[in-house]
């Protein structure tokens, strides 16, 4: 594995000193404004329980926080970097018993069925395994009726993914027709898209 691919591997499991960068990274800049981008069209009540899936740095955890403030947010994550930073950016709301972060993999949620209003899942899906089982676990925790929101920094629709397709082993970037057919395949419905077609940022959400 040369540097570079060494690098970015991180971002599909962050570990070590390029790790810790890596999360420190995803909580500013662009991942910032896209997040805040995709959460101005999801509806969230104060009162919700939020599942975030491969919460690497926690920023959007503290997002997630703040747009239900009666609520409860757990986040998950299978890199103890990612755990920790997430963490400590989340200190206390977790000190209030408002958050609690774990160390998982989506392939074995560590959660009862029906335990959640919304799961979110930000520039995560690329690396996950098995999709259809992967959001067959995902919907087994939602409650019926909750949503589940994939946001993604590239649509997969003008070709630029294919460089960190070949330098990020186990990366795919799946288009919005791609994440419709997995998602209906899983059982859920009501899927909605959104682009911003100039950044090419893309918000899949569905409902269980």
């Amino acid at each position: 594995m040369g540097l570079l691919s060494k690098i970015f591997s991180n971002t599909r499991k962050p570990e070590g000193f390029f790790g810790r960068m890596m999360v420190n990274g995803m909580n500013g800049g662009s991942h910032a404004a896209m997040a805040n981008w995709a959460l101005s069209s999801v509806q969230i009540n104060e009162d919700d329980r939020i599942l975030d899936v491969g919460c690497g740095g926690g920023a959007n955890i503290a997002r997630l926080l703040q747009r239900a403030p009666k609520g409860r947010v757990e986040g998950v994550d299978y890199s103890s970097v990612s755990v920790n930073k997430s963490t400590k950016v989340n200190a206390t709301a977790i000190g209030d018993g408002r958050c609690r972060v774990q160390e998982a993999s989506v392939e074995e949620l560590p959660f009862e069925g029906e335990s959640f209003d919304l799961v979110t899942a930000f520039e995560t899906v690329y690396f996950w395994p098995e999709i259809e089982r992967s959001f067959g676990e995902v919907k087994r925790v939602l409650k019926s009726g909750g949503r589940f929101v994939i946001v993604n920094e590239d649509d997969g629709l003008t070709g630029a993914n294919e460089k960190w397709e070949k330098l990020i082993e186990g990366m795919h970037t799946y288009t919005p027709d791609e994440l419709q057919k997995h998602l209906t395949a899983a059982g859920f419905h009501d899927i909605a898209v959104s682009n911003d077609g100039q950044r090419h940022w893309l918000c899949v959400s569905a409902v269980k």
